[in-house]
């Protein structure tokens, strides 16, 4: 039991992540908050609920407890943009998607303080999941690795008018065999929301990394908005009406890109 992850191990060739599920920021480090950060209102919420379905396919979820206020795990350690040019969000933020401060005056992290948090906080993350992929790797030739992520649907300073509803993200097809993620796709396709891959989100630093297909790892990040399954504004609340009709959606993109690694799984 860690208070930095909670990690469920299946045998299947499928790990879901989600880097930012967590809602957490240690006493140590509230003080330095503002009251608008301890609302945490960017968290990626109840993603575990939603993906609760994986459990059922044999899937390995692994899920952060600390919030991405105190440190993004699905950022660089060196803090390098994953799109230059736009206006994104770093490896500890100082303000929220809104532009709102998170930190009080003189109170933001210093690089001594954000290389502490790099070794406390996202370090174990990944070492966690670069084991749990080695695992996974050495029962199957092919694996998935389904970064799940969500997000306010409209936010004008991060991306112009409403974001589509399911976006997968890629790297423009690098991180994943063409068939797998074709699978995903067309999931998404025949449903009635709207998607796109590769748009504004492409994947962040977790399918950057560890997506490889020519090593049998297959990274899909699926970036989807908040206004499918929950209310977005506080208290954030969990809406089944709306998530019973998103969560099949996400079972059959899941479950036809888990069946397409599977395929390259019998042939070799």
């Amino acid at each position: 039991m860690t208070d930095l992850y909670t990690l469920e191990r299946g045998t299947a060739p499928l790990l879901i992540s989600i880097p930012h599920l967590g809602t957490r920021i240690p006493d140590a480090l509230r003080e330095h908050y503002t009251d608008i950060a301890l609302t945490v209102a960017d968290t990626d919420w109840h993603l575990d609920r939603l993906y609760a379905f994986a459990k059922d396919l044999g899937a390995t979820i692994l899920g952060a407890r600390v919030s991405r206020y105190v440190i993004d795990l699905n950022r660089p350690p060196n803090d390098e943009s994953l799109y230059p040019g736009q206006t994104t969000t770093s490896l500890c933020p100082t303000e929220t998607f809104r532009g709102e401060p998170l930190y009080r005056e003189g109170r933001a992290p210093d690089a001594a303080a954000r290389a502490q948090r790099v070794a406390a906080y996202w370090q174990p993350y990944h070492d966690t999941l670069r084991a749990e992929l080695q695992r996974l790797r050495s029962l199957h030739a092919n694996v998935l690795l389904w970064e799940a992520h969500s997000i306010a649907s409209v936010l004008p300073r991060l991306f112009e008018n409403k974001l589509p509803d399911l976006n997968i993200g890629t790297q423009d097809g690098r991180t994943v065999a063409a068939e797998v993620q074709a699978a995903a796709a067309n999931a998404a396709q025949a449903s009635a929301y709207t998607w796109v891959a590769n748009g504004r989100f492409k994947g962040g630093y977790i399918t950057r990394h560890f997506g490889a297909p020519q090593d049998g790892v297959h990274a899909i990040q699926l970036e989807m908005c908040q206004s499918t399954y929950m209310s977005e504004t506080a208290p954030f609340d969990y809406v089944p009406a709306l998530a019973g009709k998103v969560e099949p959606v996400l079972r059959g993109m899941v479950g036809g890109a888990l069946a397409a690694v599977q395929a390259l799984n019998a042939v070799k």
